[in-house]
C-alpha cells in the first residue's frame, strides 16, 4: 500500500471524528447554555481554532523555534486532551440524563426555565472534570518519571551476578516538545541510580538528527559500568533510522541491530541481545531478526533481549531467552487508552508477565506521544534487578 494512502486512510477518520467532536462540543457546552450571540461567537471561533490548530500543532513547533511558538504548540496539543475529556464528560452526563428520563417517566416535559438550568449545570460540570483531568494529566506527563524496581528471576544467571541492575529506558519521544531540559533530567536521575547497565528500547526521538541532535546529544552523559545500549523503535524509523543509529554510535552508546554481545567477564556473564524493531521491514529495512540475533550462541547461557515491540514474545518464549525488554504501548498512556491497550495486548500492555520460563517487561515509557498528558499510566525509569533463576 502507498505510504500516501496508509496516511489518508489514518487521517481522514482521525480528521472526521476530531470535528464531529468539537462541533458537538460547541453545541453543548456554549450554543445551548447562552444566547448571547457575542459568546457564541467567541465560542465558535475558540473550538474552530481549537480545531484547525490541533491538527497543525506539530508543525509549529517545526517551522518556528521561537519560545512563544513553542508553547502555542503545546497549548495547541493539550487542547486535543482537553476536548478528549470534555467529550467524555459531555458524553456520559447526557446518558445519564437519558436514561433519568426514561427512568422518570415525567407526564410533562419540564419548563424551558428548568432545561437551561439543566444545561447550564451539565456543561459547567463537564468542563470542570475535563479541565481538572486535563490539568492533572499534564502535570504528570512533564514531572519527571516514577523509578520502578522490578526484580527478575534469570534463568542460568551466575550468582557472581546476582543484584545485576538493569535500568531501562524507553518511548522518550524527544521532538518539538521534550527537549534538552528533560534529556539532562532523565539522565540525571538515571545515572543516581548507578545502574550496570542501560537499554534505551527505542522510540528516542520525534524528527530528524539535524532538529534534534542538539538534545539528544545529552544521552551521551549516561554513565553504567557495562555501558549503555540502544534498539531500534517506529517512531526513530519515521525519524532516519540510519542517521539517528550513526548518531547515537556517536555518544558511545552502542547499537545493537540483530545481535548479541556478552555482558560480564570471562568468570560470570550473560547474553544482551538487540533486534531491529518489529514493523521496520515497512520502511523497506531489513528488520526485526531473531535468527540473526541468536546466530551462534550457545542456549544454555542466560540472556536478555531488547525488543522496542513485545510483539513474537511467544517464540521468544519458545527459543528459550530468559527475559524481553519492551516499551511502544506506554501503558496505554491516556485513560482510556490503558484500558484499550489491555484489550489489545492484554497481560503485555505494561508490567512484568511470563510465558513458561521466560519474562516480559514492557516499560510504560519516559515520555509521550500528542497530547502531553498521562492519566492512568503514569511514565517511569525501570530498574530491573536480576537475580539466579
Amino acid at each position: 500500500m502507498p505510504q500516501w494512502l496508509r496516511m489518508a486512510l489514518f487521517l481522514v477518520p482521525v480528521t472526521t471524528l476530531l470535528a464531529v467532536a468539537h462541533v458537538y462540543l460547541y453545541r453543548r457546552l456554549v450554543r445551548d447554555v447562552t444566547p448571547s450571540k457575542s459568546l457564541r461567537r467567541g465560542g465558535m471561533g475558540l473550538f474552530a481554532g481549537g480545531l484547525v490548530g490541533s491538527l497543525g500543532a506539530r508543525m509549529v513547533g517545526a517551522m518556528f523555534s521561537s519560545e512563544v511558538a513553542w508553547w502555542t504548540g503545546i497549548a495547541l496539543l493539550v487542547w486535543m486532551g482537553l476536548v478528549l475529556y470534555l467529550l467524555m464528560f459531555t458524553l456520559g452526563l447526557d446518558v445519564v440524563r437519558s436514561v433519568l428520563a426514561r427512568v422518570r417517566r415525567a407526564p410533562e416535559p419540564p419548563s424551558p426555565e428548568r432545561r437551561a438550568f439543566l444545561a447550564r449545570g451539565m456543561a459547567a460540570g463537564a468542563s470542570v472534570a475535563g479541565a481538572t483531568v486535563s490539568s492533572f494529566g499534564a502535570w504528570r506527563a512533564f514531572h519527571p518519571p516514577d523509578v520502578r524496581d522490578i526484580p527478575v528471576r534469570l534463568p542460568g544467571l551466575p550468582k557472581a551476578l546476582e543484584g545485576f541492575t538493569l535500568v531501562q529506558l524507553t518511548d522518550i519521544h524527544i521532538g518539538g516538545v521534550l527537549q534538552r531540559r528533560f534529556v539532562d533530567e532523565l539522565v540525571a536521575r538515571t545515572n543516581a541510580l548507578k545502574p550496570d547497565l542501560i537499554a534505551l528500547t527505542g522510540d528516542l526521538v520525534d524528527g530528524t538528527v539535524p532538529e534534534l541532535g542538539r538534545y539528544v546529544g545529552g544521552f551521551g552523559a549516561l554513565q553504567a559500568r557495562h555501558g549503555a545500549y540502544f534498539v531500534t523503535g517506529n517512531h526513530d524509523y519515521y525519524s532516519g533510522v540510519e542517521a539517528w543509529t550513526e548518531f547515537v554510535r556517536g555518544l558511545g552508546i552502542t547499537v545493537l541491530r540483530n545481535r548479541t554481545v556478552s555482558i560480564g567477564d570471562a568468570g560470570a556473564s550473560f547474553d544482551l541481545i538487540g533486534v531491529d524493531d518489529w514493523s521496520a521491514s515497512r520502511f523497506g529495512e531489513p528488520g526485526y531478526d531473531l535468527d540473526a540475533a541468536l546466530q551462534g550462541r550457545r542456549p544454555d547461557r542466560a540472556s536478555v533481549l531488547l525488543a522496542h515491540q513485545p510483539s513474537n514474545f511467544e517464540v521468544v518464549a519458545q527459543r528459550g531467552l530468559g527475559l524481553q525488554l519492551s516499551g511502544h504501548t506506554h501503558g496505554g498512556q491516556m485513560f482510556p487508552g490503558n484500558v484499550v491497550g489491555h484489550l489489545i495486548w492484554g497481560d503485555q500492555n505494561a508490567g512484568l508477565s511470563q510465558l513458561a520460563q521466560s519474562h516480559l517487561y514492557v516499560s510504560r515509557g519516559c515520555g509521550f506521544v500528542g497530547p502531553p498528558m498521562r492519566v492512568a499510566a503514569p511514565p517511569e525509569i525501570a530498574r530491573i534487578i536480576l537475580l539466579p533463576g
